[in-house]
């Protein structure tokens, strides 16, 4: 009888101590996304008529075939590298179809460097009329940086890429590719993949360590309940213009862990989603810390999946107007 008892103790203190921390974990690890500062709804450009234009809205009709949006915190040494990428992409693109329009945005995410002005004069020397920087007052991260350029693009496809140009651009084409192949009411998602070498002729350069962390993450996500997706966490995803429209405006990740509530909106809404192997090489100079920032996106992940079984978050069933 007495051991029935502790039994029961036991597992009521158990109950106890899980209970509080959930509420701990929903209560200081719950994303709170800020509203907009009005100078954060105007873009540049190197048109001299008008430098500083209002941004454009989701909700919009499409103007351009493609939205490239690039989240950059203090990138003024890499960017470059993945700008001359982006303009070799599209003028080879444009002489093979002259009618193809684009837009580039540069979300600046509160840098403290020369990040806009590196883009600026990118975009005077060549003359680049299509790209656009957007500057954030006060850093919000990479997921709220991309989620924000995402919720103003004007492209029938958007896509966000990392500013370090890890991932070969012009590998966009077989994402495009695929998207079209797989889409369903016009809504697909494709992501590129750093998994999936076996099945192409793509090159993946990684050290061990980030090798092993991206096994013990994939694990972790899996066991969190999203499963069918390899390499979540590579920053090269294309969306088209529909899918878009569902998932982004319920976001509320604007850290790192964001590439998973995509997904997560993603299957709530019934959106394809493919992997597509891509070129990547790992770039010096990341802004994460492993230990700290792995740590970080665990307790975000989890925050992120006890708010949605609870029912704080609300998903919208319908597309933005």
């Amino acid at each position: 009888m007495l051991t029935l008892e502790l039994l029961v103790s036991a597992a009521l203190g158990l109950v106890t101590v899980l209970a509080v921390c959930t509420g701990l974990v929903v209560r200081f690890k719950s994303p709170q996304p800020r509203q907009r500062e009005e100078s954060e709804n105007y873009f540049m450009c190197i048109d001299e008529k008008h430098e500083r234009q209002r941004l454009g809205s989701l909700s919009d009709e499409p103007t351009v075939d493609l939205s490239i949006i690039v989240p950059a915190y203090n990138e003024e040494e890499r960017l470059p590298v993945l700008l001359k990428d982006i303009r070799a992409y599209v003028t080879a693109r444009r002489q093979r179809e002259p009618q193809f329009s684009y837009e580039l945005i540069i979300m600046d995410d509160g840098s403290r460097d020369k990040t806009v002005d590196v883009a600026m004069d990118f975009a005077r020397t060549h003359k680049m009329r299509e790209l656009k920087a957007v500057r954030h007052v006060i850093n919000r991260g990479k997921g709220g940086a991309v989620t924000q350029g995402i919720m103003c693009s004007l492209g029938r496809y958007i896509m966000f890429c990392d500013a370090d140009g890890a991932t070969r651009f012009s590998d966009i084409d077989a994402l495009l590719v695929q998207a079209k192949e797989c889409a369903v009411d016009s809504r697909v998602v494709a992501i590129g993949s750093r998994n999936n070498q076996a099945l192409s002729d793509t090159v993946v350069e990684r050290s061990h360590i980030r090798a092993f962390l991206q096994w013990g993450f994939h694990t972790y996500v899996t066991i969190l309940g999203v499963r069918g997706v390899r390499d979540t966490q590579c920053g090269f995803k294309l969306f088209s213009r529909e899918a878009a429209m569902r998932i982004f405006p319920n976001m509320h990740v604007e850290r790192f862990i964001f590439d998973v509530e995509i997904l997560l909106l993603a299957r709530y809404h019934h959106i394809p989603v493919v992997e597509v192997p891509v070129n990547w090489h790992e770039v010096a100079g990341s802004k994460m810390s492993i230990v700290r920032d792995s740590i970080q996106m665990a307790l975000d992940l989890l925050a992120v999946r006890l708010n949605y079984m609870l029912g704080n978050w609300k998903i919208s069933n319908v597309a933005i107007d």
